[in-house]
């Protein structure tokens, strides 16, 4: 069964999860989780369904509430959030899509988390002959209404080939390129949550088809085989 929203039990699950984060209380409430990550499942086909009607998605993954500890300080066994990925389908559409449900923290995001050197090297090349595409983009009266502005890690001076006083320095500085549009609890579990979400989602269309471009193209602009 598709859902629309997230019940309030799997946000009070989560909540009382992030108080008692140890394994005694969690096998104790285990059928509380299987509830939850249940509902999220179906929370996730509705999801699948509405953006399958405005973008091309290879698969869409919930990922596990257990949490690798081995290289962690944190040694807290389990996560307190549901955690979803949406990727996008052939290796022409670039970007990637993350839903992340945590009581008084819950988002949708988007962009380039970690972009390998290749990739990262090739956006750095496209801004600095020309940065005006991405600044009309991320300047748009949609996108500072979405996602305010961009975001991700940056270079604290210039990367590597560029002047300090680079026009576009501001742009280039970043290692990621990321947007995230922020949900309170009461939007969640209110019906209709899904197509907030997708929505969410299809604005980040213009900056996808942007970075997939220039991903996918070489200096150019002709096509990568």
């Amino acid at each position: 069964m598709a859902l629309s929203s997230i019940s309030k039990s799997t946000l009070k699950f989560l909540e009382e999860l992030r108080e008692n984060n140890h394994r005694d209380w969690f096998t104790e409430n285990k059928p509380r989780f299987v509830e939850a990550q249940n509902e999220m499942k179906a929370f996730n086909q509705e999801l699948l369904n509405k953006m399958s009607m405005h973008d091309e998605i290879e698969a869409i993954k919930l990922f596990r509430i257990y949490r690798d500890v081995r290289f962690s300080k944190n040694k807290s066994p389990y996560k307190n959030h549901f955690g979803v990925y949406l990727k996008r389908a052939t290796k022409w559409l670039r970007g990637g899509y993350y839903l992340h449900i945590e009581p008084g923290n819950n988002f949708v995001g988007g962009g380039f988390w970690n972009p390998n050197s290749a990739d990262l090297k090739r956006i750095r090349q496209e801004i600095a002959a020309d940065d005006k595409p991405l600044r009309k983009i991320i300047n748009s009266t949609a996108f500072k209404k979405n996602f305010d502005t961009l975001g991700g890690e940056q270079v604290k001076t210039a990367p590597k080939g560029y002047p300090r006083d680079h026009k576009a320095i501001d742009l280039l500085r970043y290692k990621q390129f990321l947007v995230n549009t922020p949900f309170t609890d009461k939007q969640v579990i209110s019906e209709g949550f899904v197509n907030e979400v997708s929505k969410s989602f299809k604005a980040m269309r213009p900056f996808f088809n942007y970075m997939s471009e220039v991903l996918t193209t070489d200096e150019n602009g002709v096509p990568i085989e």
